[in-house]
């Protein structure tokens, strides 16, 4: 097997100086959500996998999309962004505080005729789709939510995947986590890290899907339906 880099630090602000491309009203959205909160600002995408996202909705040609797990609507922007004039990504989300920031960032960025924000349980957002008649019509869904609920999240949206869409999953990495025993673990991240432990398991030997994990950020996974 050949090497793979280290990502040092150094290393990943030399990929930032010559690749990476943010614009104002990403970098304000960032530099917000940091400052308003602190606290949760990681659960915000890094700028250089928004970037790669919107590299790759585009050169999918994505007309159609689903969001599990907006925030404060960065990597809804990234994809937006991508998306032709006629386009839609439907965002699921539960905080009306955090998509309050999103709403103004799509506005400003000219995308909130692309965007439809629904807030409550994503499955149930997702069941709902569904009984419009959304099965098999989309091309991208991103799950970026509760780690419990991915297994639930994908079998739904491979439902509502047309062939070939992609399914975009982060965090599968869990800053290392998934590496330790389940007796390594403290409560807190328990329930999370055996989950993901547990889905990137099921990806590996799932058939329905090609698949490829990218050391990219903490870890994202994407997965071509056949």
């Amino acid at each position: 097997m050949s090497s793979q880099i280290n990502i040092t630090d150094e290393i990943t602000d030399y990929l930032l100086s010559v690749s990476l491309r943010e614009d104002p009203v990403l970098r304000d959205l960032r530099e917000e959500t940091v400052a308003a909160l602190s606290s949760r600002s990681g659960m915000q995408i890094s700028p250089h996998q928004g970037q790669f996202m919107r590299l790759l909705a585009g050169l999918m040609g994505v007309r159609r999309g689903i969001e599990v797990g907006t925030f404060t609507g960065y990597s809804a922007l990234c994809t937006a962004q991508a998306l032709p004039a006629d386009g839609r990504l439907v965002c699921c989300d539960l905080s009306e505080e955090w998509t309050g920031i999103a709403r103004r960032y799509w506005e400003r960025a000219g995308v909130a005729q692309k965007i439809e924000l629904r807030l409550g349980p994503a499955g149930d957002t997702l069941d709902a789709l569904l009984k419009e008649g959304g099965a098999g019509a989309y091309d991208w869904l991103f799950l970026d939510a509760d780690k419990t609920g991915y297994d639930g999240y994908y079998e739904q949206g491979l439902r509502l995947l047309r062939p070939g869409g992609l399914i975009l999953v982060d965090n599968v990495l869990w800053n290392g986590a998934v590496l330790r025993p389940a007796d390594e673990l403290d409560a807190k991240q328990e329930a999370d890290t055996l989950a993901l432990q547990a889905f990137n398991e099921k990806l590996h030997g799932d058939e329905r899907v090609e698949i490829s994990l990218l050391p990219l950020g903490d870890g994202l996974t994407l997965a071509r339906k056949r």
